[in-house]
């Protein structure tokens, strides 16, 4: 008989986080300030200004073939102090709401495989999806709020004949505003960002609810509704989170669009959820809790880490093989850009250091894959590594030559971690810690590699 295990979400651990979230804040109110004070908030005046540097020699073609980004340019009308502001409330509210997905994915994921090694984790990533609702209601409203700086795409001159007709952009208005007409509200965007999340909520609802029953009535009646409820929730995140993609990531550069999108976004998504699953688990097991959790879990989620950051770096390495193969200059802008301008430039390099070489590296025996140290140090750096493969794929799409990374960013990224902490380690606190009467609990006690 397995003793009911419970975490107790004290007071220390909510005065920690809520001076994350304070420093967070003052960080992003100097850094709107220094902003403002340095002369970034002149908008046009600043971005025209600069010039293509390092870009012109291999993107004129892909400009005189396309000829957007001056029309760009003349619809991006806030400050740049806003613009940052904009695009970093929105790149954050899309990193995180992949963990709080990623969290689902993950409890469906081992139901859908009958796993049994999982049992002492599965309500940590269950606790992550208590942020779904959360995220989905910041990302309704940002979406209103950020769609004209963030969003090319939402201007109605693209889609009217005359000097501002983007022919490109109209040719994809159906994928936005359909059945409406182009230009005007994108119903077809707005219901498909809408309906994602309700399905995603239902799910974990629906899922959470025959967790929490099997607590109580034990058996494994719950656990063959919840596998059969996480069946069908894999094929529904399948196709969605590959759409959320495109909408909420690649639509940024309309004009650019690569078929490996959805895989590429939903990697990071999963191996960042994947180091965020161990080190809370590597932090509760140090302060005293799950008593099941023992060396050979610990190796499965090192294992999995490690994995998925050689997934992550084939995906990424693929894409960007295919691009710079084919050679088309309306593709190889989006690389040229984040490779020859800063600050994305070295961020470009520091995602393959800290994504792939420091997890390969330090990963890679045994011994390091069931040491709590080890995976304390490395889960953080993966998770740090993907917020930047975010900002990465959001902010030079939306900023151009105009971004940076300062106090905004790093306050705001403070701010959305110490609220997504929160939010899991409140839940993690409202039910058992491990499920006691699961029905496989007799393999994860057992487990042994």
């Amino acid at each position: 008989m397995v003793a009911e295990e419970n975490y107790e979400f004290k007071p220390e651990a909510k005065k920690k986080i809520a001076i994350v979230g304070a420093v967070g804040i003052v960080l992003f109110i100097l850094g709107v300030f220094m902003a403002m004070s340095s002369g970034s908030g002149h908008g046009e005046e600043h971005a025209s200004a600069q010039v293509l540097d390092n870009l012109v020699a291999s993107t004129e073609q892909a400009a005189a073939a396309e000829g957007h980004e001056a029309v760009a340019e003349e619809h991006h009308g806030s400050p740049v102090w806003l613009k940052r502001v904009y695009t970093s409330l929105w790149q954050n509210n899309v990193f995180f709401a992949g963990l709080g997905i990623i969290g689902l994915f993950f409890v469906a994921i081992q139901y859908a495989a009958q796993a049994g090694w999982s049992v002492p984790v599965k309500r940590i990533a269950l606790a992550m999806g208590h942020w779904i609702p959360i995220s989905g209601i910041l990302m309704l409203v940002l979406w209103f709020i950020v769609k004209a700086d963030v969003f090319h795409w939402t201007h109605h001159d693209l889609y009217v004949e005359g000097e501002g007709f983007d022919a490109i952009i109209n040719g994809k208005s159906a994928y936005f505003f359909w059945p409406l007409d182009a230009g005007g509200f994108p119903l077809f965007y707005v219901l498909r960002l809408v309906v994602f999340f309700a399905l995603w909520y239902m799910f974990f609802i629906w899922i959470k609810r025959e967790m929490l029953a099997e607590d109580i009535n034990g058996g494994t009646a719950h656990w063959t509704k919840a596998r059969s409820l996480s069946a069908v929730f894999l094929v529904i995140f399948a196709v969605t989170s590959s759409i959320a993609a495109w909408d909420w990531v690649m639509s940024i550069d309309t004009h650019w669009f690569s078929t490996m999108m959805g895989w590429y976004v939903f990697a990071s998504w999963w191996v960042t959820g994947l180091a965020f699953i161990t080190v809370v688990a590597a932090y509760l097991k140090d302060a005293g809790y799950l008593k099941l959790l023992n060396a050979n879990h610990l190796h499965d989620l090192g294992k999995f880490v490690f994995a998925f950051s050689i997934f992550w770096t084939y995906i990424w390495f693929s894409q960007f093989l295919l691009i710079y193969y084919a050679n088309i200059p309306e593709e190889t802008v989006y690389f040229v850009t984040r490779i020859n301008n800063s600050p994305y430039g070295w961020i470009f390099y520091t995602n393959i250091i800290l994504n792939f070489v420091l997890p390969f590296l330090l990963l890679m025996t045994r011994d390091a894959k069931r040491h709590l140290s080890m995976l304390k140090v490395v889960c953080p750096i993966v998770i740090v590594g993907h917020w930047f493969d975010f900002y990465n794929m959001v902010t030079p799409g939306v900023m151009q030559h105009d971004g940076a990374l300062g106090f905004v960013e790093i306050g705001l990224a403070m701010v959305f971690m110490a609220a997504f902490l929160f939010v899991t380690l409140n839940a993690l606190s409202k039910a058992p810690l491990v499920a006691k009467n699961h029905p496989m609990m007799g393999e994860a006690l057992n487990h042994h590699i």
